[in-house]
């Protein structure tokens, strides 16, 4: 589970901030390829990866009778996505059948789930993009997702927009796209994230009030840097 002050940390964290806090760490290709919001007024999306994978639909496995069968992969993903959890499609970047629909996607909100994201299309997206839970894909997409996608896996490590994602790591999602954070340094990646977000708060307002980036983005002056920790000192936060 997720503590309070991890989630307002990514709550109030860029995905761009959080990209970078994961290139310190050697970690390049950790945000989701070609996915948007369909509300962007929504507050960032923070939490554990539930996964569902497709593969290639083949025909005489994937007909519309397949949906009557209450173990269905896609259909179990919706009952089975964990309150507060992000249910994560691997839809192969494959936007021309839907992923889900308003009707799928409207229960995953009313179970509590933080949100859903597809690397394919979703279908009803006016319908969608009106609804309080935060939802990414690639493009609109009518046809249903039999046509061209089956489900196969559930809550194993899949491929996002070209991401590896594994159960249970932390997807954060804002108004520009999605991040994945291994879990396993998920509080490591917090600390850097938290510091990151406050010192490019204080170059703002630096640089609204004319001051050079020259030593200041990055830090490498050393009056600069001093100014810096006095500024910290006064909000009475730790420099790290």
């Amino acid at each position: 589970m997720l503590s309070k002050e991890l989630k307002k940390i990514f709550l109030n964290s860029s995905v761009a901030t959080i990209c970078t806090a994961l290139f310190k760490k050697g970690l390049r290709n950790q945000f989701i390829q070609g996915v948007f919001p369909l509300n962007p007024k929504l507050p960032n999306m923070v939490g554990f990866a539930y996964t569902v994978r497709y593969i290639p639909a083949r025909e005489d496995l994937n007909n519309i009778d397949v949906f009557k069968n209450p173990k269905h992969p896609q259909r179990l993903a919706i009952e089975k996505c964990p309150k507060d959890y992000v249910l994560i499609f691997d839809s192969r970047k494959d936007p021309r059948a839907a992923s889900a629909g308003s009707i799928l996607i409207t229960r995953l909100m009313v179970r509590g789930c933080a949100g859903v994201v597809t690397d394919g299309g979703f279908r009803d997206t006016n319908e969608i993009k009106n609804l309080n839970i935060p939802s990414y894909h690639n493009r609109p997409s009518s046809p249903t997702n039999l046509t061209l996608h089956q489900a196969i896996d559930l809550n194993k490590p899949i491929a996002c927009g070209d991401v590896a994602v594994w159960p249970n790591d932390l997807i954060v999602g804002d108004k520009e796209g999605v991040v994945v954070i291994p879990n396993d340094i998920i509080k490591e990646i917090s600390n850097d994230v938290k510091f990151m977000t406050m010192y490019e708060d204080y170059v703002m307002d630096k640089i609204q009030n004319g001051v050079s980036i020259t030593g200041l983005y990055p830090l490498t002056d050393e009056n600069k840097k001093k100014s810096f920790e006095k500024w910290l000192k006064i909000k009475k936060l730790n420099f790290k």
